[in-house]
């Protein structure tokens, strides 16, 4: 994978280093800026005026078995909010600008009279339940990648500049915690949340179901895309194709939850150097994802305790990122200000 351009990189860092600010002053948002002037190719970076979001839906077979506080009749309700503008993740995105897709991978529902071009990729009807059977087959976790992949390249051929994936599904943090596990070789006892917030009993049960799903997968976990057939879901394939083809194409990415997280971990090991090419949006409260962040060397730009999954801890810290591109487009140079 080639990595963001160095030598805009080198670039981005003189001119941070020149700009009318004590040394050192902008802290974490400029080693952004440089990191955006590195990923977009210019220095001073352009304006970020086009951002996209796409939510990748999908049902989990492990939802019934006591993962989730909430039914999985809850995701294609969420489609739906998604599609009239009033979900958490829809409310932020207008408010910063960016726009918003949602795609049907694998939700278990046939959304009758919701538009074709959200159900027209669709993989399957729900992922395998991962401690009794793999997720997907070999054709599924093929499918699914392809999808993702071709969603990224729809959007960068309509003009993204900065790319995020959002996640839709109910029992989705059991398989993201899986890939996590497999991908750092733990045990599911340091990766498994309460997710939606299951309490203590819950907890326990989550972990006895990636305990098993993560012996039945054997060492099938050392191949990254078998570990997403066996232990991952047709939308998690979907959004590492994404990824994927995001850093294939040299277009940055801004990172949400555990979902996207767990799945950038999963692309890096497909194809190592990807995540040169992502920034974490914030730290969720999903111990997994912190985990797989420190193995990507990612540092979240958020810590607000957000769970909510959507792309809706990235969209929040879209203003960040364009806060640092402002600052080193627009402060003047400290030998613009001194007199000569």
């Amino acid at each position: 994978m080639n990595p963001p351009d160095v030598l805009v990189a080198a670039a981005a860092r003189e001119r941070l280093a020149a700009l009318a600010t004590p040394a050192g002053a902008l802290g974490r948002l400029g080693e952004l800026a440089v990191w955006v002037s590195a990923t977009l190719g210019e220095c001073p970076p352009p304006l970020l005026e086009d951002v996209r979001l796409v939510v990748f839906a999908g049902d989990h077979g492990v939802a019934a078995h006591g993962v989730s506080a909430y039914p999985a009749a809850i995701t294609p309700a969420m489609v739906r909010t998604f599609l009239t503008g009033r979900g958490g993740v829809s409310a932020l995105a207008r408010a910063h600008g960016v726009s918003v897709r949602v795609l049907d991978i694998a939700v278990d529902d046939d959304l009758g009279g919701v538009p074709e071009e959200v159900t027209a990729h669709k993989v399957r009807r729900g992922s395998g339940a991962i401690h009794l059977e793999d997720a997907l087959t070999a054709e599924e976790t093929a499918q699914a990648l392809r999808v993702g992949s071709e969603a990224a390249s729809a959007e960068i051929a309509a003009g993204a500049q900065l790319l995020i994936s959002g996640d839709m599904g109910i029992g989705n943090t059991t398989p993201s915690a899986a890939l996590v596990a497999a991908g750092l070789g733990l045990p599911a006892t340091e990766v498994v949340g309460r997710g939606t917030g299951v309490d203590d009993a819950g907890l326990r049960r989550k972990i006895e179901v990636l305990d098993t799903a993560l012996a039945r997968a054997g060492a099938r976990t050392t191949d990254p895309v078998d570990t997403l057939t066996a232990l991952g879901s047709a939308d998690l394939a979907a959004t590492t194709g994404y990824l994927l083809a995001a850093a294939e194409a040299g277009v940055p990415v801004l990172l949400d939850g555990l979902i996207s997280v767990a799945c950038a971990l999963t692309a890096e090991r497909i194809a190592p150097g990807s995540a040169a090419w992502y920034a974490a949006g914030h730290r969720s409260t999903e111990p997994a994802q912190s985990l797989a962040l420190d193995k990507l060397g990612l540092e979240p730009l958020l810590d607000l305790d957000l769970r909510l999954g959507e792309g809706s801890g990235a969209v929040a810290a879209v203003p960040l990122v364009r806060s640092a591109v402002a600052l080193l487009r627009d402060v003047a140079l400290l030998s613009e200000i001194m007199p000569t």
